[in-house]
């Protein structure tokens, strides 16, 4: 006999997904993540930048505050940022004159 009540079954594939970052970057403790996101038809980046550190409980966690020993590695972890960046929009160039060029 089917039991009276059946608990509503939650479905992962219903579910929307999240946006995930296009890039994520890491350097030590460091990781910056590269969103696109679009407008106008046209696409834009931003970039968030977090340090990873261990509480008492041993559980992992970011935070957005730098240390004076983190600044280093943060500037050359935004280069790494602005160059995928500056690659990623110049391919977009080049696939948009390709298709025009076919025509």
């Amino acid at each position: 006999m089917p039991p009276k009540y059946s608990p509503p079954q939650a479905s992962a594939r219903n579910a929307p997904a999240a946006p995930a970052p296009i890039k994520t970057l890491r350097l030590g403790r460091l990781k910056a993540a590269v969103w696109e996101n679009g407008a106008d038809q046209r696409a834009f980046f931003n970039v968030t930048f977090a340090r990873t550190y261990m509480d008492e409980e041993k559980k992992f966690h970011d935070t957005d505050s730098f240390g004076r020993d983190d600044l280093l590695l943060l500037a050359k972890i935004a280069d790494q940022a602005h160059t995928f960046i500056c690659e990623r929009m110049a391919s977009a160039r080049n696939d948009e004159g390709g298709d025009a060029s076919r025509r």
